[in-house]
């Protein structure tokens, strides 16, 4: 049976879903210069699939036009259809930047960063996942055994990577049923957050290539421990030297650094709305399940909202290069895009503003994380800043679109939040 070679042009946008068009592989020349017609109301799809509150309606038209960078080609073998995908920034039919361009938000963040300190952010996404084949009833985290019951996933999954150029380093199990996470090496801002989609949609792949299907939800059972996002930064100057660490100084960051982290921590209570973005994110981040709850920075601490990170001492490798922190309130309902440029939006403004870090404190006075996600959307909507950083038009279509991703599940009970976001996510 002879088939068209098929490429996928997708964005990921508000939901942290990957959506497109696929077209003729042999038309893809032309599909880089022109684009391909996309409509403004798309980006107010949810996760679920219904369109609520929108500000676009039925007008408009815009264009994806495909980023080279990010092409995407995967061959799993004779007897299975391969991978090619191209992800895209979003603009209008003149060629500007559409105001939702998720990428374009992203890119306006780092623009931002190097104008307020001429810097910029090396980035590397930890991110972790559930391959259904391989749940279990009981906990059987880091064995071997949970290894092995995962099968030839792992081992397609990193030949999929690796033919992505993603630079896997590393695949394992983790602690909840049939839970794995996997890291790659670092990049710089946009294409880190490229990075981070392309692995998620490369686990979804492989899964769908062996019969099965891989969930990166925030947490599949309400009693269990959840899925997140750790987002490891050092910040580097322009010519690439590392610019975060300074062993003199609190927790060792440079004053630039300390600033950075001290608007991530400033707006910490705000940015939850777009790093941890669902209704059951915030299932997740409650005590005992291995994910913050209190607006904090500590020192190698796996349950605090920023964690410094240790160095190891390696020939050749110097303290600086190795030194990084890890933001850890997020999860993969939120769109690389969205999360990354967020924080650096909030630490754009921590140096702008010259902000000191926190004074030490124990776990008894710390502040707390958002309890919900109304309640974070409450706090974005209430940052002065928050409507240079996205923008009028897309803070306003964000704030509608997750209110009504709220409306959609606000009546079920928490397991079958859970089950729905798992099977859509």
């Amino acid at each position: 049976m002879h088939q068209e070679p098929l490429t996928l042009i997708g964005v990921s946008d508000i939901s942290g879903r990957v959506r497109g068009k696929a077209v003729p592989s042999s038309d893809l020349p032309v599909r880089l210069k022109q684009g391909i017609g996309w409509t403004p109301t798309n980006v107010m799809i949810t996760a679920f699939g219904p369109i609520g509150d929108t500000p676009f309606r039925g007008l408009g038209d815009i264009l994806m036009l495909p980023a080279p960078e990010t092409e995407v080609m995967v061959d799993f073998g004779a007897d299975a259809v391969p991978e090619h995908f191209l992800l895209a920034d979003i603009v209008n039919t003149d060629g500007t930047p559409w105001a939702c361009c998720l990428r374009t938000f992203l890119k306006r963040a780092v623009e931002a960063l190097r104008a307020a300190a001429g810097l910029c952010a090396y980035c590397a996404f930890e991110q972790e996942f559930v391959y259904l084949a391989a749940m279990t009833a009981f906990h059987n985290g880091y064995s071997f055994d949970a290894f092995r019951r995962q099968g030839a996933f792992g081992g397609v999954f990193m030949h999929a990577l690796k033919a992505a150029g993603a630079e896997p380093e590393c695949f394992l199990p983790e602690y909840a049923p049939g839970q794995y996470e996997v890291t790659c090496a670092p990049a710089d801002d946009i294409a880190a957050a490229d990075r981070a989609v392309i692995i998620r949609e490369l686990a979804r792949a492989s899964a769908v290539r062996l019969g099965q299907r891989a969930t990166f939800a925030p947490i599949i059972d309400p009693n269990g421990v959840g899925s997140g996002v750790h987002i490891h930064m050092s910040l580097r100057d322009r010519d690439g030297r590392p610019a975060t660490h300074d062993p003199q100084r609190p927790f060792g960051l440079s004053e630039l650094a300390a600033h950075f982290v001290a608007g991530i921590l400033q707006h910490l209570p705000a940015i939850c709305a777009v790093t941890a973005p669902s209704v059951i994110s915030y299932i997740r981040l409650t005590p005992n399940r291995w994910a913050p709850t209190r607006i904090n920075l500590v020192q190698q601490d796996r349950e605090a909202s920023i964690r410094i990170c240790p160095i190891f001492e390696r020939h050749g490798g110097s303290a600086a290069s190795q030194f990084n922190f890890e933001f850890r309130v997020a999860d993969a309902t939120a769109s690389p895009y969205l999360a990354l440029g967020a924080i650096i939006w909030a630490g754009v403004d921590g140096i702008r503003r010259k902000l000191p870090l926190p004074k030490a404190s124990t776990s008894g006075d710390e502040k707390m994380l958002p309890r919900s996600l109304d309640q974070a959307l409450d706090l974005l909507a209430a940052t002065r800043e928050a409507k240079e950083w996205f923008g009028d038009v897309l803070l306003d279509a964000y704030i509608r679109h997750k209110r009504h991703e709220i409306a959609l599940v606000r009546d079920l009970d928490p397991a079958e939040q859970c089950r729905r976001y798992a099977e859509v996510y």
